[in-house]
């Protein structure tokens, strides 16, 4: 059974949104090259930092939700610390409730998602 794991990741606030999506792109085709399965992904969009990173005080932030083998949070983190588009990162490993809980959280978002389109 692979782990679940939850990465965040803030990029700079100087990019377009076409170069913000390349750089998601680019991750996710990395995790995805290399084993993982991407389950869920979010663009919470540009927010306020809680505090100063290179002279940044906003962000693009985003989450992806994804399953597979440990070792490959090490190499995701690698190319996160080379790409100086990433301010931040942190990929944690879901336990069985943290889980349950994002699942909860993305069923939540489809029901809000399905009542404000109709």
């Amino acid at each position: 059974m692979a782990n679940h794991y939850e990465t965040v990741f803030i990029l700079t606030p100087v990019l377009s949104d076409e170069q913000a999506k390349e750089a998601v792109g680019k991750y996710k085709k990395l995790l995805t090259s290399l084993g993982a399965k991407v389950v869920h992904e979010e663009h919470w969009g540009l927010r306020k930092l809680a505090y100063s990173i290179q002279k940044k005080n906003t962000g693009f932030y985003h989450l992806v939700q994804w399953e597979g083998p440990g070792t490959l949070v090490d190499e995701l983190e690698l190319q996160f610390r080379r790409d100086e588009r990433v301010l931040r990162y942190l990929s944690v490993k879901l336990d069985r409730f943290s889980l349950a809980y994002a699942e909860r959280r993305r069923n939540r978002r489809k029901e809000a998602k399905a009542s404000s389109s109709n």
